[in-house]
């Protein structure tokens, strides 16, 4: 099993930014791909970004490219979020997941944090 346990959210205002983090226990850290999912109300949850094990690649929707970058410390056991330029659109709540492979699909991935809310306003 794998525990993973989300921070940062908060309310900014459209164009600011916010860090999220994701802490892992339970099992090595590094043997897990990482993913960032988000869920806004009314809506399905989509892929935001995703980090191989050793951090050396990454992949991002196209809506958060060059403003989003996934991040790992695998010292630390924790997956980071830097979210620029926020709009309000960004807003939902946002989970990390582990999975073995880095993979866009909600159901790819074994574990799931509790969520952070995320609130842009214009």
């Amino acid at each position: 099993q794998v525990q993973l346990v989300e921070s940062g959210g908060g309310l900014v205002q459209a164009g600011g930014s916010l860090r999220l983090s994701c802490a892992a226990s339970g099992r090595t850290f590094s043997n897990y791909a990482m993913g960032w999912f988000r869920q806004a109300p009314g809506k399905e949850r989509e892929f935001v970004a995703a980090i191989t094990r050793s951090g050396g690649g990454t992949s991002y929707t196209d809506s958060v490219k060059g403003r989003f970058t996934i991040s790992r410390d695998n010292a630390k056991n924790t997956v980071y979020l830097q979210m620029n330029s926020l709009k309000p659109e960004d807003t939902a709540v946002y989970y990390c997941a582990a999975n073995f492979m880095v993979a866009v699909k909600t159901t790819d991935y074994n574990y799931w944090g509790q969520g952070t809310q995320v609130t842009v306003s214009s």
